[in-house]
């Protein structure tokens, strides 16, 4: 009997029919450029574990590592290349002398395309994100260019990244509207430590038709037990990927007291299911049905394989209370505010809903 959360039991990506694995391999470690990174030999071993196991869902970025992500990327692929699912971003800057180099606009989505494909060694690129939003481009243009790239056959599915909920809906009522290739895909930071997305974010994707991918489902390595409270003197950390694992923790705001409280009860948790803390973590996401494939960031093969045994955790109630009771955040005005009893009940009266079928 095939197992329900195995690599190999696929899911469809947000509205599209793709069908992706229910954990993606993050490829940002491929290569060590930026000094905390696999070198070839083990981000090899790192793409035929997961690989082997029936995993088909990669994601990368132009600017990862400088570049040495994709080409390590397009090079392991080689004869397996049509039966993956690669996803790469545009955005970054590869040249920071150039005004045109990074953003969200149409110079610099072909250009970072067009390089993306010759790294990735393959003629189309099947899931392109706009990486990060930049606050400068209009939205139409952002997704004219995207749907030419559909219609090119360069590209066959879009999402976007780390752009405000607001502005997503818009983009996605406007291409619904125009007749443009819609965005099945939303990459989020989410995990124990950053909920704040359940705010807006994950809603809208869910009624948007957008499936959500996690990045850091491990609160920048916090999660796994690995820091202490002897860490916290690093500060706030240099906001530059090419510090430290624990500069970049620090940076990304995980490495805090609260973040130590919460990976305590992580812990906790593992101790008396038998499990690591990065399986209770990244289970935890899983959880979430708006949640399509959490990304894993493994820097040595030990890892992913960890990481890959978070399909096996079963939760019980009460480890997920715990869990939620410790990492909770408040969904802020209007969400707290039209859950009062006091809000409801002028609204509703005595009348009961049963919940809408999905």
């Amino acid at each position: 009997m095939t197992n329900a959360h195995s690599l190999d039991t696929y899911r469809l990506l947000g509205r599209s029919g793709l069908r992706v694995s229910p954990l993606s391999l993050g490829a940002m470690t491929f290569g060590a450029d930026w000094g905390w990174g696999a070198d070839r030999e083990e981000a090899r071993r790192i793409f035929d574990a997961y690989v082997d196991r029936g995993g088909n869902f990669i994601d990368t970025a132009n600017k990862y590592t400088e570049g040495t992500s994709e080409r390590l990327l397009g090079e392991f692929a080689g004869d397996k290349r049509e039966r993956l699912v690669l996803a790469t971003k545009y955005t970054l800057t590869m040249r920071p002398g150039d005004p045109n180099s990074g953003g969200n606009h149409r110079k610099s989505m072909v250009r970072s395309v067009e390089a993306s494909l010759e790294r990735l060694r393959t003629d189309y690129i099947d899931l392109l994100y706009l990486h990060a939003w930049d606050g400068t481009t209009p939205v139409e243009e952002v997704l004219r260019a995207m749907d030419d790239l559909v219609r090119s056959g360069k590209v066959l599915y879009v999402g976007i990244s780390d752009t405000p909920a607001w502005q997503v809906s818009r983009m996605q009522a406007i291409a619904d509207l125009r007749g443009w290739a819609p965005l099945v895909a939303l990459q989020i930071e989410y995990s124990l430590i950053e909920r704040t997305v359940e705010r807006d974010l994950i809603p809208m994707a869910q009624e948007m038709g957008l499936g959500v991918i996690p990045w850091s489902p491990l609160g920048s390595g916090v999660l796994t037990g690995k820091y202490t409270r002897a860490d916290l003197d690093i500060g706030d950390g240099a906001a530059n990927p090419a510090g430290t694992r624990k500069n970049l923790a620090a940076a990304n705001g995980a490495l805090t007291e609260r973040g130590l409280e919460i990976a305590e009860v992580v812990k906790a948790v593992a101790a008396e299911s038998g499990r690591t803390p990065s399986q209770i973590a990244i289970a935890w996401t899983l959880l979430n049905p708006a949640v399509t494939a959490p990304i894993l960031g493994a820097r040595t093969l030990k890892q992913i394989e960890d990481n890959l045994g978070a399909l096996d955790v079963r939760l019980t109630d009460d480890q997920r209370a715990r869990l939620e009771k410790a990492s909770a955040v408040s969904l802020g005005f209007p969400h707290d505010f039209l859950a009062r009893p006091i809000v409801r009940g002028v609204v509703f009266g005595d009348v009961k809903i049963a919940a809408r079928r999905s």
